[in-house]
Formats: C-alpha cells, structure tokens, sequence
C-alpha cells in the first residue's frame, strides 16, 4: 500500500461535474457471501522483517485484513481471497507451490487451485509475476476459469496462478484494469478483472463498488459490486474525481486536504505537508502519513514511537476519551474515532525497548498499537483504520470517488444500483473548487520477477502498480461479506 511516491507542486483548484446514478429497485438482486476472522500470532515482527527492503522505518502493524469467499473451477475449489482495492488481478496459489508445501500445511484456510483438477481450466499465458511492496508476491501462469460468487458466475474470468508465492493467501484485486501485473510487467493489454467481468457480463449496470468495513469489534463488513447501500452511511455521498498519473488513471487517489484533531469538543488543525495526494486503499490495514504530519498527531496526542520495532504505541485507555481525527477533502469531512485507531498489542513482541513498567515489579503498562503511521517518503494511504470510518464508493468509469461518514453497526439495507452515465442525484453530489495534490510519479508497488519462495526481486523501476501490502493481521483479520447487484 506504500509503494507511491507523492509529492504535492501544486494546489489546483477544479469543478467535479458529475456523480454516480443510483436506482432505486422494489426488489433488487443481491448476492452475499459470509466471511469469518482469523487470528495470526505475533505478526508485528514478521511484518516489519518484510518491509525493511522498503521503508527505514517501517510501522506495518496490521490490526484487520478482509477477505472473501469464492471458488474457482468445476467442480468449484474453495478460496478465501483479500479484498484489495490497491491491486488489480486475482490470484491463488497452486497446492504444488512451496509455501503451501511447509509443515502445518498454511495454506489450508485460505485453500489453492489445482488446474489438473477442473474440467473447466485453461491455460491462457505464461508471465504471472506481481509483488508487492512488503516483499510478498507470486510468479506462475495466467489461466481462466469459472468463478463463483454466491450463487453467480463468471465463466472464463482470466486470473493469475501462483506456482512460486511467499504468501499462504491469495488476493481478489478490484483495481483499474490498467494496474494489472501483465500490462505494468510486460506491456500486456489489460484484460477484464473480476469487476470489469461482472459489467461485461451484465452482472451489474457500471463497473463500481461500494465498500463498508463497519467498526473495528465488527466480524463482517459489505462490499457491494454495482450498487450503494444508503443505510450504510450518514447523510449524502459526496464525489471527488480521482486523480489521474501522467494522464492514466491507476489508483484511487484523491487529495487529502486538512486534518484536525477534536478533543472533547475542542478543535486543532493540524497543517504539515497538507494538502497531500492519498490512495484509499483496503489492502492496508493501517493509515500512512508524510512524516510531520504524523509526527503533529504523535505529539499531540502523546503517542509513543519505538524506532527499533517501528511500531507507535498508546495506552489502551485512549481508545475511551472523547477524540475524533478528521480528514477533509476539500468539502466532505470524515470523522475518525480514536478507538478505531487503537489496536490491541497483546501479539505484539513484549522485550520493546520503549515499555516502561507502571510497578516496581515490573509489570508492562495496557499498551496498544497505534493505527497511523509514517509513510516515510512514500505515498500517502488511507488504509482500514480509515476506511472503517468512511463509506466509499469507487466509481471506476467516472474516474470518482465518493464518501460519506460510515454508520457503524447498521442492521438494515437498502440497496440503489449504479447506473450508467455521469448524471448526479440525490445520494451523491458534487463537490465543486476541488483541492488537488500533483503526484510526481506513478505508485505502487513493484511488479517483478519472483524467482523462489524466499521473495521478489524488483525488475522495472517505472509504471503504477499494486499497493497491497502484507497478509498479516496483529489481532484479527476480520471478514467482509462480498455482495454484488445485478443490471
């Protein structure tokens, strides 16, 4: 999720024009699958191991992942697959590959594709190759296959297979088509991803989605492909156009254009390195900062950094007092609580060179991890302990996005289609005199050749890639229910 580097040259003011188009149906079609979480022991370590080849100072303390359920083949082989707004192609590992050959089988939950196995496979090419910026990645054939989602199909949806992966779990990528390993790697043309399938499949009217993770306690969450749920958010959508890289549109970037922190009412802005381009992406699990912004939230918040574990941490406590983060975008305003913010570190390893002991006995203090961190150089990410707060739509024929506060814990639905067009309405306008924050070059992460299991080599300096980063989880790696709508 923090492979970019964006700079801010200049404050552009311009118009957004047009919104997504909702229809509102009696009886609308929706299919949904149920997730679950999973549990990873000390993942901090681990983490931060992988992202040193990346960042001086890394703070990859993932608090939740979201994954899917879905199958591939005939008959149907079952995956669990992380949903990831910041890469753009489906992948799962062969059960020959050698991760999923080591002891305890780690491959087991999240399961793998055996071509010998389907009926249904062909193989379309070699070339699979994408990594991603924490070092994982894999490297094998793109194939196609049937893949079922719900109760609905997609036939001879083209993915990648992994014969060579570092991760036990494979990712649903719903990014730009233009973001795929094979057009970055090789110069392939893209080809239809799972969300741009479903469109031309007529699953749904528009290639757009929206996504609600619900609270940090919460063990499902939405992903709606084709439509809004606007019980799922509090008052009305607001839509920002995605900013484009050297005239493509890549990632889901928009600017990020003030931040202030509210304590018990009282309001501080907090300026560094504002505005500043952000990418929204699901992948990551915690939220990327420049530098001395985040250093301004640290300090205002007494917010303690080990530079040994690269990890900030808080008291546990924090997560009761009345504080907000607010996050502009020229015009819509998202509010953070601080206890979506606060991650438990009971996994996190406990020999920290910052622990003090609050007895003479030595006991540790309740310490938790704090979910911002800094982006070092790198783009600015909006990662879940964000986008938990927000509700998004990711509009990606409009180039849009759309936001509005989350309704946390929301327990009724109802469900608008995209339509087609760039017609606004009522549940989402326009924001007018939008604050953009040039990118000097294109982000992500690298996609390059992955030669064995112990980890990628980079290839290609140039091109915008997947932001995607790490399978790990510090406490939970909480579920999203995947729904889509059909036309």
């Amino acid at each position: 999720m923090k492979g970019s580097l964006a700079h801010v040259l200049a404050a552009n003011l311009i118009t957004a024009t047009s919104a997504i188009h909702l229809i509102q149906r009696d009886t609308p079609s929706v299919v949904s699958l149920q997730t679950q979480r999973k549990a990873v022991a000390n993942p901090v370590r681990r983490d931060a191991i992988r992202r040193r080849q990346t960042v001086s100072q890394p703070l990859d303390n993932e608090g939740t992942l979201y994954y899917a359920n879905v199958s591939l083949g005939t008959p149907p082989q079952n995956l669990r697959l992380h949903i990831d707004t910041g890469s753009s192609d489906l992948w799962a590992n062969a059960p020959t590959s050698e991760i999923c050959s080591y002891r305890g089988d780690p491959c087991s939950e999240s399961g793998t594709y055996d071509a010998n196995a389907s009926s249904t496979y062909e193989y379309k090419s070699g070339g699979f190759n994408i990594s991603y910026v924490d070092g994982s990645g894999a490297s094998g054939d793109y194939a196609t296959d049937t893949l079922v989602l719900g109760n609905e199909t997609l036939r001879d949806l083209q993915f990648g297979l992994g014969y060579i992966s570092t991760s036990p779990e494979g990712i649903l990528g719903i990014g730009y088509t233009a973001n795929e390993a094979q057009v970055n790697r090789v110069g392939r043309r893209p080809y239809p991803n799972v969300p741009q399938a479903m469109a031309d499949a007529g699953l749904i009217q528009s290639n757009a989605y929206s996504l609600w993770l619900d609270d940090l306690d919460a063990s499902v969450g939405s992903i709606l492909f084709g439509g809004v749920d606007t019980d799922k958010y509090h008052g009305q959508l607001q839509t920002l156009p995605i900013q484009s890289e050297f005239g493509e549109y890549r990632e889901f970037a928009i600017t990020l254009s003030s931040v202030s922190l509210s304590i018990q009412g009282a309001n501080t802005s907090l300026t560094p390195s504002l505005p500043t381009a952000v990418l929204l992406d699901s992948g990551s699990s915690l939220t990327y900062l420049p530098n001395e912004l985040t250093a301004a939230i640290y300090n205002a918040l007494q917010i303690r950094y080990s530079a040994r574990e690269g990890i900030a941490y808080t008291s546990c406590s924090l997560a009761d007092e009345d504080i907000t983060l607010d996050f502009t975008f020229t015009s819509p305003t998202i509010s953070v609580p601080i206890s979506e913010l606060i991650i438990d570190g009971s996994s996190v390893s406990d020999d920290s060179e910052d622990r003090e002991s609050d007895d003479s006995s030595g006991s540790p203090f309740d310490l938790c991890v704090f979910g911002i961190a800094p982006s070092e150089g790198s783009s600015a990410v909006l990662g879940d302990t964000f986008l938990r707060s927000a509700y998004v739509v990711y509009d990606l024929v409009n180039n849009e996005i759309s936001l509005a506060q989350t309704n946390f814990d929301s327990t009724t639905t109802r469900i608008s289609e995209i339509g087609t067009g760039d017609e606004s309405v009522p549940d989402a306008s326009a924001v007018t005199n939008v604050i953009q924050a040039q990118m000097t070059q294109p982000g992500g992460a690298r996609i390059g050749d992955i030669t064995g299991a112990a980890g990628p080599s980079s290839t290609r300096e140039g091109g915008a890639f997947s932001t995607h980063v790490s399978y790990g989880s510090l406490a939970l790696a909480v579920g999203a229910t995947l729904a889509y709508l059909y036309a």
